[in-house]
């Protein structure tokens, strides 16, 4: 029998962990210098948390079922894990909390998908209790320095405006709008036409669907419509984010990145309450979507005892598209890091002698890599052995005091 892991997961070799650990140490020091702090939540959580906000289908959790608890599922998402705990557990803490998380989610994969991956890498970042044009700017500068720290040229940002669209919507019948709403979020333009609604409605449909492009045309276009007062007031924050981004964006980057509006960005779940994003890489059939995220000012709400209300966003950086994207660049690192040492006892009686040698070398230097030679192989075949591993340094022990330093 050969033994493999499951449909959908997969093994990573040292190789692969150096590379995605190249990724997640970049992205790591952009969190740190804006402030934020890890955090680390449960990878078992129960399955009424996980399907409080709406954000997640039942059918994608992978469920188990324990005596004592229930039904439980495997994160398949950090952010109702934060929400829920920062609700519970942080509520005496001052605002605003800036966290980030480097884990591994699961989603079950829909049967017949080609792809069937079902554990999954990611980075991101939530900023609980702040809200408004400034922290939406925030999230939004640090998400473009961490692509930026990534080395990556061809990209652009897109940004929507789910609140907005969400009553842009409500002028669609009740019995009809989930449809409206799932042919916009799949772009499905012959699904859209086929619906039962009115010439005004379809019209009203087919605008919602192309709302995208540069932002002074869509925000011009928007204006144009009979809107609201919160309707109003919703477009005008969005005009004030985005003259805010395009100042950001002209003065740190060598290229600014291309910011594109698309009202039409919305998601078939009613999980963000103001701007959702996405990163998009490469163009054409290259491309993928690097991160996302949004604004989701009454999920916490959803945890706390009291159902008290605190303003939230943030966003994920999927680290298995960086990888692919960052692989073809040549920055990925091609092999494992070299030790900077061989410590060889030459004989048994130097094996306490090498193992304090060895130890010593640690100490001295805390970022070295020394190993211990462990068989009893010829001179000429340790050598080898460290031409192999690209090491640079044998040292021969043959007692405490009689060391032998060869340098290849």
């Amino acid at each position: 029998m050969v033994y493999q892991p499951p449909v959908g997961a997969k093994d990573l070799f040292p190789l692969d962990v150096a590379q995605k650990r190249w990724i997640e140490e970049r992205v790591q020091q952009v969190f740190h210098r804006w402030g934020y702090h890890r955090m680390i939540t449960s990878t078992l959580e129960r399955l009424d948390t996980l399907m409080a906000g709406g954000a997640v289908q039942r059918s994608t959790v992978i469920q188990l079922q324990d005596r004592e608890e229930g039904e439980l599922g495997l994160r398949p998402e950090l952010t109702a894990s934060i929400a829920r705990a920062a609700a519970t557990r942080m509520t005496g803490s001052s605002s605003p909390q800036r966290l980030y998380y480097n884990a591994n989610v699961f989603r079950r994969a829909a049967r017949g998908t080609f792809n069937r991956q079902q554990e999954f890498y990611q980075a991101g970042v939530e900023l609980l209790g702040g809200g408004g044009v400034l922290a939406d700017a925030e999230v939004l500068l640090l998400l473009a320095d961490c692509i930026v720290s990534l080395g990556l040229q061809s990209w652009h940002l897109v940004l929507g405006e789910a609140g907005l669209t969400r009553s842009l919507l409500s002028a669609f019948p009740e019995d009809i709008r989930p449809q409206v709403r799932e042919a916009i979020a799949h772009l499905d333009r012959l699904r859209l036409e086929s619906l039962p609604l009115s010439p005004q409605l379809r019209e009203r449909a087919l605008l919602l669907l192309d709302l995208r492009g540069r932002p002074e045309d869509v925000i011009q276009q928007v204006s144009a419509m009979d809107l609201n007062d919160s309707q109003q007031q919703a477009l005008s924050n969005l005009k004030s984010l985005v003259d805010l981004l395009q100042e950001s964006f002209a003065s740190p980057f060598e290229t600014p990145p291309l910011l594109v509006l698309d009202l039409s960005l919305i998601q078939t779940f009613d999980y963000y309450t103001g701007i959702v994003f996405e990163v998009i890489s490469g163009s054409g059939g290259e491309r993928r979507v690097l991160g996302q995220g949004g604004r989701y000012d009454q999920l916490l709400g959803l945890y706390h005892p009291q159902r008290q209300t605190c303003p939230g966003i943030g966003f994920v950086l999927n680290i298995e598209e960086l990888h692919q994207i960052l692989l073809p660049t040549g920055q990925l690192p091609s092999q494992i890091p070299a030790s900077d040492w061989l410590v060889v006892p030459t004989t048994p009686q130097a094996y306490a002698a090498a193992f304090a040698h060895a130890r010593a070398l640690q100490t001295k230097d805390s970022l070295l890599r020394v190993e211990m030679e462990l068989g009893e192989r010829s001179p000429d075949d340790v050598r080898k052995f460290a031409g192999d591993r690209r090491i640079k340094q044998i040292a021969w022990v043959r007692s405490a005091e009689d060391i032998v330093v060869e340098t290849l």
